[in-house]
């Protein structure tokens, strides 16, 4: 093989192994966030990506609001979301 072809198929592997160790696995990621945000429901526990653990109280369209602790509700994107602790349905431990 000439060594214009060996260059060529060199960056091509390259590229490729890059897409699979990276590109694809956030895409991957990005994704999972995405149904997880779109099947929130009101008094879902959630994490946001700050830390701040509280319930949803309301869902709008691109925001949240979230009870932090009694009488305290702040209004929060939905993509600040981090994580769902606990669904609405599924029961409390009291272990907390």
């Amino acid at each position: 093989m000439s060594p214009e072809i060996v260059s060529v198929l060199y960056i091509v592997g390259l590229f490729a192994l890059l897409w699979f160790l990276f590109i694809r696995p956030q895409q991957k990621r990005q994704k999972e966030h995405n149904k997880m945000i779109n099947e929130l429901q009101v008094n879902d526990e959630v994490t946001t990506v700050g830390g701040i653990l509280a319930t949803v109280v309301k869902i709008k369209e691109d925001t949240v609001v979230l009870r932090l602790a009694d009488n305290v509700r702040v209004e929060f994107l939905k993509t600040a979301v981090g994580q769902v602790r606990r669904k609405a349905n599924e029961p409390k431990d009291d272990d907390d």
